[in-house]
């Protein structure tokens, strides 16, 4: 018995020390894992990666970008038509309006104030401020929003009810806001009357 019990003991040991020996080739064989870095790896001496390059600000490019935008901005605005063409345009629907509505072409007249409510709206927006002779400035945002809530208000209502008395007394009440701008505009000579012809030529005007 005790000569098996040797022979066991040692096959024990020797198991240990072959799995010892083992697990020490195993790590001796692997390779080390590379540690994640925690910042961004330093560019090699005189170099720079592409993106920081790229965002670093080169002598004259400020100074270049903004004598571009400069230029686009005057192109600009060279293309956007003065309040004069937009109020040409106010012309051609407000008078056709009232011929649509002398016909009794209620969803035609309907068609042309609209147009006429949007045209007034892009010509205080094209230039919402006028300089007067004296030097002060005519704000014309609170003129628009009177005719708006006045004149076209009620071409609205007169349209709505289909009422042609109604519409020619809010259509001559809305001339004299509008010749009211024109005076406070230092502009009296542009004075309004029922017009003899409808801008539109080729709109058939009947119902």
């Amino acid at each position: 018995m005790t000569v098996h019990r040797r022979q066991g003991a040692a096959i024990a040991a020797a198991a240990c020390i072959t799995l010892f020996a083992a697990d020490r080739m195993s790590q001796a064989q692997s390779p080390t894992p590379t540690p994640i870095p925690t910042s961004a790896p330093a560019p090699a001496p005189g170099l720079a990666p592409p993106a920081a390059e790229a965002a670093r600000p080169q002598p004259g490019d400020a100074a270049a970008q903004v004598e571009s935008l400069q230029n686009d901005l005057a192109a600009l605005q060279r293309l956007v038509p003065d309040q004069a063409h937009v109020m040409a345009d106010v012309d051609y629907h407000f008078s056709s309006l009232w011929f649509a509505a002398r016909n009794a072409n209620w969803p035609l007249a309907e068609f042309y104030l609209g147009e006429t409510r949007s045209h007034l709206t892009w010509a205080v927006r094209v230039r919402p401020v006028r300089k007067l002779s004296s030097g002060a400035e005519l704000e014309l945002p609170p003129i628009l929003l009177a005719v708006l809530s006045g004149g076209i208000a009620d071409l609205k209502a007169a349209i709505d009810k289909h009422d042609a008395h109604a519409f020619e007394a809010a259509y001559r009440g809305m001339m004299g806001q509008c010749y009211g701008c024109h005076v406070a505009a230092e502009k009296p000579y542009l004075r309004l009357h029922i017009p003899q012809a409808p801008g539109a030529r080729m709109i058939d005007l009947r119902p």
